[in-house]
């Protein structure tokens, strides 16, 4: 695997207490901090006890180990770089488990940013499946980061007790004779996801693949690519489908003919019939990934043209490439809000108010309205007794049958016919005079 994917080398960034309490105070705000500390412990000897002593010390050693240790890794400029973060790693900055005995399992989350920046570097990813698993950094550098310290913030929360851990991770991008390897060849690898593929095992695995159809004297991994970033679809929670993932790995000899018979004219077709190409050395792959061979992509470097792209113009809303970024201040402008309270609720208050008192005064002080008024009283009178006559059948004549006011003078007009009038042969309704 040494031979096949160069890793990271790493330094500095010692995980116990004296380690970090030396790196941290070799800065002058830590000077400062440091004589302050001597000030506060000769005032602190003459009233503590020798044992209160010793506890302070352990705690200020305690709050120093936590303070951000810089970690340093050396990637190669055109090789794929992977760096885990491992939640056992930054388990020991949190408070330990409260339950004597039971391991501790709290879920943790990463943020990575570049220092002074809201994001990292463009060609920098970041992926962590779920708050249980570790995650992981992965990307290819270019030459145009050869020399130049990438500063990687990284801040642990813990999601149980809600505090945070705060390292640095520095990567320093060494030039490579080998960059670009000028043969390079992208293949998609339908039942892994990415997280699955950046393992070093399985990494390690796919690359012993590929050299030994390819034969090269040199391999190694140049990137690998989600294929939701391609434009994939999420799929479907069923059967154990993956997302699929891109690897391009370089070599420094050309593409052997098991790799070009995917471009010969019969695979062409059966690729356009949305049928398996035929594959001669897919059985050396087949039996841990299963390569889309319609996708695999065989570039020559030295037979590219490079086109010039012009870049247009920013703008004033774009930042400056290096330009530092400047977050909105803290301290807002107070701002009265009592004028847009009387526009949003006083103005249709009174619009409201202005519109019920005509409406009353249209329907308590107008003969209309009065005459309206009586009218609809009437109607839930009769219709109350109505409600009433559907439970006894054998109740008097309803007067609800007969006019009980004078449409125009809107006095009530007494019953025509007396209580003990026969009415079965009456008409329900009975034409006004």
């Amino acid at each position: 695997m040494s031979s096949l994917l160069p890793p990271a080398r790493e330094g500095g960034g010692g995980r116990n207490a004296a380690g970090c309490l030396l790196s941290w105070l070799s800065n002058p705000v830590a000077i400062r901090l440091n004589l302050l500390f001597h000030v506060r412990f000769k005032k602190m000897r003459s009233t503590m006890s020798a044992a209160g002593v010793a506890v302070w010390l352990g705690t200020v050693v305690t709050i120093l180990s936590r303070s951000h240790a810089d970690r340093n890794v050396y990637p190669s400029a055109g090789v794929l770089f992977v760096h885990v973060l491992e939640r056992e790693y930054f388990k020991g900055e949190f408070p330990p488990y409260p339950k004597s005995g039971d391991a501790s399992n709290d879920p943790i989350t990463f943020n990575t940013n570049l220092m002074g920046y809201p994001d990292r570097p463009g060609w920098l990813r970041y992926i962590q499946r779920t708050p249980h698993s570790d995650g992981v950094l992965y990307g290819s550098p270019t030459a145009e980061h050869v020399g130049k310290a990438t500063v990687i913030e990284i801040t642990a929360y813990n999601r149980r007790t809600f505090e945070t851990a705060r390292h640095n991770l520095v990567i320093n991008v060494m030039a490579t004779e080998e960059f670009p390897l000028p043969f390079q060849a992208e293949f998609y690898i339908k039942n892994m996801n990415v997280e699955e593929m950046l393992a070093s095992e399985v990494l390690g695995d796919f690359l012993g693949a590929v050299k030994n159809v390819w034969q090269p004297e040199r391999l190694n991994a140049i990137n690998i690519t989600s294929a939701l970033d391609r434009g994939g679809r999420v799929p479907l929670p069923i059967n154990n489908l993956k997302e699929g993932v891109y690897v391009m790995v370089g070599a420094d000899v050309p593409f052997s003919s098991c790799l070009r018979e995917v471009e010969s004219p019969h695979n062409q077709l059966r690729c356009s019939q949305e049928m398996e190409p035929v594959i001669s050395c897919d059985k050396k792959f087949r039996a841990q990934f299963h390569i889309d061979w319609c996708k695999i992509s065989l570039v020559d470097i030295n037979k590219v043209v490079p086109v010039y792209i012009p870049r247009p113009d920013p703008g004033t809303g774009i930042l400056p490439e290096f330009a530092p970024y400047d977050p909105p201040s803290e301290s807002l402008k107070s701002r009265d809000y009592f004028s847009d309270f009387l526009i949003t609720l006083a103005v249709p208050s009174a619009v409201a108010l202005v519109l019920f008192f005509i409406l009353g005064y249209a329907m308590c002080c107008k003969r209309e309205g009065v005459i309206q008024l009586v009218h609809h009283s009437s109607i839930q009178k009769s219709t109350k007794e109505l409600r009433s006559m559907s439970k006894n059948r054998e109740i008097s004549w309803p007067l609800s049958t007969l006019p009980v006011f004078n449409p125009v003078s809107g006095e009530v007009v007494p019953p025509i016919h007396p209580d003990n009038y026969e009415t079965t042969s009456m008409p329900l309704m009975q034409t006004q005079t």
